[in-house]
């Protein structure tokens, strides 16, 4: 069993998944493999991929018909091996230690089921106003007391930033599409199951900022649906007697 799975869903990435697969090559910790999911791609995604895994048996390839984020790290998650399951996007850039830090936090804080770390926006001359506003803001939240105190007003982790616990996923349901973030929703309903986050106070990915990225094109990711998901789970808050609404009563 590897020590660590890399969740790797791939749509239409052909130009940027190369480098990102090389900076997985770069590891410190080679102890892993690439689970990529081909999202149906109409690009040279899966030619990539092929000649990647020739080189490196490290990467196990899943092809299936376009479905959707939720769709592809869904099924990338039930072929991942490793206890711990890092994501990454296949636009984005890891650090060379970014997986041996990650691993390493997780061994050391068993209490502990997501870890994520600082990011920086790539490339730095692209990144937009407002990205940057996020990102310095999401880099100030580091301890899990500051990451559960800012929950509901943004995610305060970066998705493709995280190494997670995968007995931890799966024992809230895994990704679920409700019509909104599917890795905000992921985080919320392991807060209110009870499970704690962390942050490696170092920048251990380069997050890449594009027109084409999903949060910009997907309604999935609009302030609308984000206070949908949010509202939904004040709500439960309340009923389950966990998070910031536990104990109060119905107006």
């Amino acid at each position: 069993m590897p020590a660590v799975s890399i969740l790797l869903p791939c749509y239409n990435a052909a130009d940027t998944l190369e480098a990102a697969l090389a900076s997985l090559r770069a590891q410190t910790l080679a102890d892993f493999e690439i689970v990529a999911v081909d999202d149906g791609s109409t690009d040279d995604t899966l030619a990539v991929l092929e000649k990647w895994a020739k080189e490196d048996e490290r990467i196990h390839i899943i092809r299936q018909p376009h479905g959707g984020i939720v769709t592809a790290l869904n099924a990338g998650l039930a072929t991942c091996r490793g206890e711990y399951v890092a994501r990454m996007d296949a636009d984005d850039l890891s650090r060379p230690e970014r997986l041996a830090l990650q691993a390493q936090f997780l061994d050391t804080h068993p209490e502990v089921g997501v870890v994520s770390s600082l990011v920086s926006g790539y490339p730095p001359e692209a990144i937009r106003e407002g990205f940057q506003i996020y990102i310095e803001w999401l880099n100030s939240l580091v301890s899990d007391e500051d990451i559960r105190r800012e929950l509901f007003v943004e995610s305060p982790v970066a998705h493709p930033s995280v190494m997670f616990r995968k007995a931890a996923v799966l024992a809230v349901g895994g990704y679920q599409d409700f019509g909104w973030a599917e890795d905000y929703d992921l985080w919320l309903r392991l807060y209110l199951d009870g499970v704690r986050f962390g942050k490696v106070p170092q920048t251990l990915l380069d997050w890449r900022d594009q027109p084409e990225r999903l949060t910009r094109r997907d309604r999935r990711y609009s302030l609308e649906n984000f206070i949908r998901a949010k509202t939904h789970y004040l709500i439960l808050s309340r009923q389950t007697g966990r998070g910031p609404l536990a104990g109060c009563d119905a107006v």
